[in-house]
């Protein structure tokens, strides 16, 4: 059996861009969506800014607002996940700094 060269060179990209992503700056992305899994994707939408129970966050940080006003900023957004609001619960003492900055990481992607 032969390899072609075009294949394992889409091998080879497919392997360094989720290396890429799971290793973000400022937090590990499948880590990040692990997160989500377990503590958010209740009333959340990953794949939709529709509404579930809350926002959906596709594109999340792409828009200008977050639906309190605030700009779609990395601390805005972890200020939001800590103190919760609108019906969200508090995730300070749920979730670790690492596991904030994962799922931050991991909402990036979105």
């Amino acid at each position: 059996m032969t390899t072609k060269p075009g294949v394992v060179g889409a091998c080879l990209c497919v392997a360094a861009a989720s290396w890429a992503l799971a290793a973000a700056p400022g937090g590990n992305v499948v880590k990040g969506k692990s997160v989500y899994s377990g503590s958010c994707a209740v009333c959340h939408l990953a794949d939709s800014a529709a509404t579930k129970m809350g926002p959906g966050l596709k594109g999340l940080f792409q828009r200008a607002k977050l639906k309190n006003g605030q700009k779609v900023a990395e601390a805005s957004v972890r200020a939001r996940i800590e103190q919760g609001g609108s019906g969200m619960p508090a995730f300070k003492d749920m979730l670790t700094d690492g596991e904030k900055s994962d799922l931050i990481a991991y909402l990036k992607t979105l």
